[in-house]
């Protein structure tokens, strides 16, 4: 989320290997086969839930695939790696409507916020934001979020379209206890699409449809702006790929014509969660359901630095009692990245130590279109944990060389102006 976390299965591999497949069981089929596989597909996609975006998705040649109970676009008529590559050095386009936005209303905002997140919330300045996680009472994470602090009376709350249903069952029965104990705080759940303009030339594209000067907004920043004369957009200086970028959350009815207006610039192109999963993972960011879940606490994640100071001394965030002690005491595995060559590492390889034994598996891996190797991220026994720590990984039942990596893999460069 880093800011933006999806949700669900890796979106790269699982959603083209699932289109693959797909294709090759439909072609292997008789006609009759055939018939009852179509209908059988036209039923899954009636079912999927639809972005404002979906049929200009398709328009554009978006290869649609189901992610978090969403058809969403994997790829678009350039391949993942050129797509890839284009948002590093150019500029694209990302739908991410899917994602749950929220806006908490009332003057115990913060104080309802707070009992539900690791992060210092009432440190923040006005429109700033802040990466943070729910977490529950034994340490592990529900969701990975962003949290803005708006200077228009509301914490705007951005977190993951897989965990839509658990986010907001979890904030509603939160929200009940708040509202019997007497304190002001209300829900709004945004009916708003949301899309991310991602590289280096996001500035240059988007500033032309600015009034206000976009070098003042940096990174973590938020501010609401009309867009190429598209009015009430939310501009948030973020992004899940590493680059430059802002995440807008823009009315569903004007959703096509601002996606039509930036794309009309040369420099940017569509991308789809294919591209998203590679830019992320090159980034050392993590996808929640992957990467992080409830099993996993903030300290084994590496992601004691979401904990604010003020949350740590007064323990007060669900789970505390088990995450601040492990900030000292360490953990008995931790979060770390890996470099190999050779066969692509994926979900659930193996990791080995140098003498083949099992001391951990892999959470997310792909091939890196910008360093020409393999990467990933997973778990580890906390005494392989340093970076330059060679071990195994296991692919296809053969070990293969890997080497503990520090991430981000690729350098991000998010703007801090």
């Amino acid at each position: 989320m880093w800011a933006r976390l999806t949700v669900g299965a890796g979106a790269s591999g699982l959603g083209l290997r699932a289109a693959r497949d797909g294709l090759l069981r439909f072609f292997g089929a008789g006609c009759a086969g055939r018939r009852q596989q179509q209908s059988r597909a036209a039923s899954t996609e009636a079912a999927l839930k639809k972005t404002p975006l979906f049929d200009f998705h398709r328009d554009q040649g978006g290869k649609m695939v189901e992610f978090a109970g969403w058809s969403m676009p994997v790829q678009y008529k350039d391949s993942h790696i050129a797509s890839h590559m284009h948002t590093r050095e150019h500029c694209s386009i990302f739908d991410v409507s899917h994602m749950l936005q929220t806006n908490v209303h009332g003057k115990d905002r913060v104080k309802f916020m707070e009992s539900l997140v690791v992060a210092d919330i009432a440190e923040l300045k006005d429109n700033q934001g802040t990466l943070t996680l729910f977490t529950n009472e034994k340490g592990g994470i529900i969701d990975d979020l962003i949290v803005t602090k708006t200077d228009q009376g509301y914490l705007y709350v951005v977190s993951n379209a897989g965990c839509a249903d658990k986010d907001s069952a979890h904030m509603k029965a939160r929200l009940a206890e708040f509202k019997y104990a007497g304190f002001d705080v209300d829900l709004e759940f945004l009916d708003c699409a949301l899309i991310a303009v991602q590289g280096p030339t996001m500035s240059r594209v988007l500033q032309a449809g600015l009034k206000e000067d976009l070098s003042k907004l940096t990174f973590m920043t938020s501010a609401l702006a009309t867009v190429f004369g598209v009015p009430d957009c939310r501009v948030t200086r973020c992004g899940y790929t590493g680059e430059d970028g802002v995440e807008i959350s823009v009315p569903e009815s004007r959703v096509v014509e601002l996606t039509e207006k930036l794309v009309a610039n040369s420099e940017v192109k569509l991308a789809g969660l294919g591209a998203r999963d590679s830019l992320r993972l090159e980034a050392g960011l993590c996808l929640y359901g992957n990467d992080i879940d409830e099993t996993t606490t903030p300290v084994e994640a590496t992601l004691v630095w979401t904990i604010g100071k003020r949350r740590r001394q007064a323990k007060d965030f669900p789970g505390a009692d088990i995450i601040v002690p492990q900030i000292k005491a360490k953990t008995a595995r931790k979060r770390v990245g890996l470099v190999s060559t050779g066969p692509p590492v994926r979900q659930h390889t193996p990791i080995l130590s140098p003498d083949g034994k099992a001391i951990g598996e892999v959470t997310s891996g792909c091939p890196s279109p910008c360093l020409k190797k393999n990467i990933a991220m997973g778990y580890v026994d906390a005494a392989f944990a340093k970076n330059g720590t060679a071990i195994q990984v296991e692919v296809r039942k053969k070990a293969v060389p890997a080497t503990v990596s520090k991430m981000p893999f690729v350098p991000t460069k998010y703007y801090t102006g």
